[in-house]
């Protein structure tokens, strides 16, 4: 793909004239849908923001004029014209180029941005040092993806005119997160231009100028000219196309966000005979349960596509709630229909529940409601990299009072796992929340029933025992099936379905039993439920040697999870290891 715009970088874009923008405009949707088309990653969101991001850095002077792009999976562009070109090809890759802003990676990175709705209050505070080192740079945060709902970005809207910050908020709307926009604000922006009377962000104070054709680049080119001229915080309302220059992905919007692998000419996805994916797996659970449960409800942060939960609106369409890209109104949200008398399965992704941490315990499990978290990517989950890796939320939610915390380790035991939490709620044996954890992506299967037997509440299940065994390997999650593949001898397994609570009697079996005891779970270390379990062992009288194996205290890069599990030692031959150099110190 010889065309000249290799190596490109800003001072050389300023340089172009508007004929060779429009030129290079195609060389990087080209460019971009060949290598996604190849690694996978966030297709739609880059290809709709191709003419934005090169009249950006047309205008403005980066690095010294800072972007910050939210989300961040709307930066490939980006990264294309700032000098990354020739190592493109190794987006999401191991040890490659991020498919996020990372500042490590490049000064035009101004700010990492892997969640949503953080561009307006990051872009401010650099605006504000910017001043306060008595320096006049521009600072633009490009809200797009339907991230300008998220409860953060308004906070920021009711602060900014108060600081007169030199802050441009590029509203990127394309009508779609990773499915159709939800909401008033949605509807507000589809008929902003119908009202003579100040708009919404004039009346916080903001200069608005809109609506602007998002792939018109001599437009864009004269607005942000424009802008420039201009002091204060201001609002730029732009009209784009997710997936713009791929016809595919301009008629799916919904799939091509991320689909996976696909024939770049004509856009047709390359599919498999692929095993069906954990979240299918909750998804067709939580639609069988709720055929006899009817206070069974669904709550989703616009997630209704990654969560799997399309299946349950298919057949429960008033049951179910996409609230839009807003994690902590979906946890109060569900408090309250608790409540009332329903039982809400309210669905996060791991990384994602962070942000309304204060939420679970203020407003869920203080007031011991019936509120189900389902915990998605929970563990490694690959190329998108540490801002995605579900590896905190055993930790931050296993020392709230009054929570029960599940990690099944396969999907039949998914599937028990919420039936055996409904039918806890269902016979008012239960208070509080309970959070369920499960992973990314493929389960193994692919056929899936849902059926099992309940799991015996609070206990552990033994995988292997024998009589001579020193060593007692305790696991949680999906890891627990390395207790199937092992080699090592003297070793007794258990899994652990129940983090919390702990099954007491088979610890205190355990502490008398065995030498040594090895934990092993798919999340940090610090913190950890190994950690407690240890501290369990240890008051019950355990003198022997103990290992915790999990996530170090460092964040985990992107790449195949194959790679990750190795990178953060928790492959089956570092287990195996482990077990070996463990009998030997018992020897």
């Amino acid at each position: 793909m010889k065309t000249g715009f290799q190596n490109l970088s800003p001072q050389t874009l300023r340089s172009l004239k508007n004929e060779e923008l429009i030129s290079l405009a195609n060389y990087l949707r080209e460019r971009i849908i060949h290598v996604v088309a190849k690694r996978g990653g966030h297709l739609g969101a880059s290809l709709g923001v191709v003419e934005l991001t090169v009249a950006l850095h047309k205008v403005f002077d980066t690095p010294n004029d800072g972007i910050v792009f939210d989300v961040g999976h709307q930066i490939y562009a980006h990264k294309l014209i700032t000098g990354r070109d020739e190592v493109f090809d190794t987006l999401r890759t191991f040890n490659g180029i991020s498919g996020f802003p990372k500042p490590e990676e490049s000064v035009y990175d101004s700010f990492g941005t892997g969640h949503s709705s953080t561009s307006i209050s990051a872009a401010m505070g650099m605006a504000i040092a910017n001043r306060l080192a008595d320096k006049n740079n521009h600072f633009i945060a490009v809200i797009g993806d339907a991230s300008i709902v998220g409860g953060m970005a308004f906070e920021a809207l009711n602060h900014i005119a108060e600081t007169k910050a030199n802050v441009i908020v590029v509203l990127n709307d394309n009508n779609m997160g990773i499915d159709p926009s939800t909401g008033a604000i949605k509807q507000y922006l589809n008929h902003i231009e119908d009202s003579n009377s100040p708009n919404f962000f004039e009346t916080l104070g903001l200069s608005y100028t809109g609506v602007v054709d998002g792939h018109n680049l001599k437009e864009l080119i004269n607005t942000f000219e424009k802008a420039k001229l201009k002091e204060g915080p201001q609002l730029i309302h732009i009209r784009t196309v997710k997936g713009k220059g791929l016809a595919q992905a301009e008629i799916d919007q919904i799939t091509y966000h991320a689909p996976g692998k696909f024939e770049p000419s004509t856009g047709k996805r390359i599919t498999l005979n692929e095993p069906i994916k954990y979240q299918e797996i909750f998804a067709r659970s939580l639609v069988h349960l709720a055929e006899k449960e009817e206070r069974l409800v669904a709550v989703t942060p616009a997630m209704l596509s990654g969560s799997g939960l399309y299946l349950f609106k298919e057949v429960y369409p008033d049951r179910i709630f996409d609230v839009g890209i807003a994690e902590q109104h979906s946890v109060t949200f569900s408090a309250g229909l608790a409540t009332g008398g329903f039982l809400p399965v309210c669905h996060l992704y791991s990384t994602f529940l962070q942000r309304a941490y204060d939420q679970i315990i203020h407003d869920v499990a203080l007031q011991k409601l019936p509120v189900i978290f389902a915990i998605d990517r929970a563990g490694i989950v690959g190329e998108d990299g540490p801002t995605h890796h579900g590896v905190f939320d055993i930790a931050a939610l296993r020392c709230i009072p009054n929570i029960t915390l599940l990690a099944p380790r396969n999907p039949k035991e998914l599937f028990q796992s919420l039936k055996t939490v409904v039918e806890q709620f269902g016979k008012g044996a239960l208070t509080g929340p309970v959070g369920i954890r499960y992973p990314r992506g493929s389960a193994g299967v692919f056929d899936f029933l849902p059926e099992g037997e309940f799991l015996e509440w609070g206990k552990a299940i033994a995988i292997s025992k024998s009589s001579t065994a020193r060593i007692a390997l305790l696991s949680t999650g999906t890891l627990s099936v390395y207790a199937d593949q092992l080699s090592a001898e003297a070793v007794d397994t258990y899994h652990f379905p129940f983090i919390k609570p702990l099954d007491s009697e088979l610890l205190g079996h355990i502490s008398k039993n065995y030498d040594a005891v090895i934990t092993l779970e798919e999340g940090t270390i610090e913190g950890s439920w190994g950690q407690g379990l240890v501290h369990e062992l240890h008051l019950l009288g355990f003198t022997g040697y103990a290992q915790c194996l999990g996530v170090e205290d460092k964040f985990i890069p992107q790449g195949k999870v194959s790679e990750l599990y190795n990178y953060a030692k928790l492959d089956l031959a570092r287990v195996e290891q482990v077990l070996e150099d463990t009998l030997n110190r018992l020897i």
